[in-house]
């Protein structure tokens, strides 16, 4: 009997993309002829023709599926979606945009064939397109996360990987609100093998992340997988305590000795607008926190589904 492979597609706006990235997982199924490939279409909310391309393809081919959300989502509900509806024995994750190489496949299987791996994920080692300054944020965003979190996320890391069947399940089983996949993927453990390759270009279309999408993004990771902010902020408050206590003492002994006027209210009005700056941060990282935990405890759906191609999907989560 056959293994499947399921593979999930997030997708939003890829109207232009999603034909050339059908034809390129067809040419790898032929060349993997001891398992069932089928798609998981998950259509993010498009406001393009993306929906119809899909159908188009469900049509024709019936090992291709679609979900398609009432609304965006965002890249993570549609991930879930995936996982939460994904039934093969192995499960990817793989965008339509060709940035994650189909060719890579039967390498990965074989790799969880032979080898003693739960997943097999992919990391990109050239940035080649990329504009340096967004590169080296994205740098220092790995070594940060990387040092003040449980996660471990490699530099480059891609959305795209294989898993196998219980590695799935861990996922599904982390329901929070507040995802962040890269995080999840290393925070559940299991086995994985990183698979370099070099930056690939979009085949189609458009970018979806913007520099400040990034940058959110990023914010989120860090919050959702590490307390160092918050323990970062008692700190600056303690220390500045601290200062301020000793300041007062000098003060105090200085106009008893010495009977000096404490003068500069320049120089106080600065030191006042530097304190409360870092009260106003400190605050911010608090309600960033509140804010997660607030959305946690609404148990809002992570996506609803509007039309499927099949009945026996999971429509809410």
């Amino acid at each position: 009997m056959k293994q499947t492979v399921t593979l999930i597609v997030p997708c939003y706006n890829e109207e232009a993309s999603l034909p050339i990235f059908y034809k390129a997982v067809c040419d790898v199924a032929r060349e993997l002829e001891g398992y069932d490939i089928s798609l998981l279409l998950i259509n993010d909310g498009s406001k393009d023709g993306t929906l119809n391309v899909m159908k188009q393809l469900a049509a024709q081919d019936s090992r291709v599926h679609y979900i398609s959300f009432s609304r965006n989502f965002g890249k993570e509900a549609a991930m879930y979606a995936g996982f939460c509806n994904a039934r093969g024995d192995y499960v990817a994750v793989i965008d339509a945009d060709m940035q994650d190489p189909p060719s890579l496949l039967p390498q990965m299987l074989r790799i969880l064939k032979e080898e003693e791996y739960d997943s097999v994920a992919t990391r990109r080692v050239t940035r080649d397109g990329e504009p340096p300054i967004r590169s080296w944020f994205a740098r220092m965003f790995y070594r940060i996360i990387n040092t003040i979190s449980e996660a471990d996320i490699v530099d480059g890391a891609r959305d795209f990987r294989l898993m196998r069947r219980e590695m799935v399940e861990a996922i599904v089983a982390m329901s929070e609100y507040n995802r962040f996949s890269k995080g999840i993927f290393g925070w559940i453990g299991f086995k994985t093998k990183w698979l370099p390759y070099k930056n690939v270009e979009r085949v189609a279309g458009e970018t979806k992340w913007s520099f400040w999408g990034l940058f959110k993004y990023s914010i989120d990771g860090i919050v959702n997988f590490s307390q160092a902010p918050l323990s970062i902020a008692s700190l600056t408050g303690l220390v500045f305590t601290l200062i301020a206590f000793f300041m007062i003492l000098f003060i105090i002994v200085r106009k008893i000795l010495f009977g000096d006027p404490v003068a500069g209210w320049a120089s106080t009005i600065c030191v006042i607008l530097f304190i409360g700056g870092i009260q106003l941060l400190c605050m911010g990282i608090i309600g960033q926190y509140l804010a997660k935990t607030y959305l946690e405890v609404k148990k809002r759906p992570h996506y609803i589904v509007a039309q499927s191609s099949d009945e026996d999907v999971v429509r809410v989560k």
